[in-house]
């Protein structure tokens, strides 16, 4: 591990109610590893009764995501990824899980996103395809033990209580 300030070397060292942490001798800083932020959005239609998958670059169907830019709110960054991804309108949001992703060192922050209605226009460079799911399809269609399937099922949960 190197410092991302000075690019020096970082050694372990006991920092009090953190345990070993990585630290700068350079800087005379502990150096808490840095990682990710991106949303990860269960993309309903206006009846908030299907799901919106899309068929990613390596293959499997996951829910529409992406990363939070430097300077960019989580709420700026579902408006800016719905559309990139689908050219269609993010026009209702609401937070309600995270989870840490390790396989990329990622926090993915849950949201349910309502999609307005239109034509998509795919980002084929992200997403080859997508299709629309009921929630039991949508259920079966992601891979239960992924992140992607913890916040799928968190979010029908929250959908069957009600509209968002």
């Amino acid at each position: 591990m190197f410092c991302q300030d000075c690019g020096n070397k970082l050694v372990l060292k006991f920092c009090e109610n953190e345990g070993l942490v990585p630290y700068c001798d350079s800087c005379g800083a502990f150096k808490f590893p840095p990682f990710k932020t991106a949303v990860s959005m269960v993309a309903v239609n206006k009846s908030q009764d299907k799901i919106l998958l899309g068929k990613h670059t390596s293959g499997e169907y996951l829910l529409l995501a992406g990363y939070v830019k430097k300077g960019e709110s989580a709420e700026k960054t579902i408006v800016r990824e719905a559309k990139e991804e689908t050219g269609l309108n993010a026009i209702k949001y609401k937070y309600f899980a995270s989870r840490y992703h390790e396989p990329k060192n990622v926090l993915m922050l849950g949201f349910i996103v309502v999609l307005s209605d239109g034509e998509i226009n795919l980002n084929t460079d992200e997403i080859s395809e997508v299709k629309w799911c009921t929630f039991d399809e949508a259920i079966s269609t992601v891979n239960e033990d992924s992140t992607a399937g913890f916040l799928l099922k968190a979010a029908i949960a929250e959908l069957k209580k009600g509209k968002i």
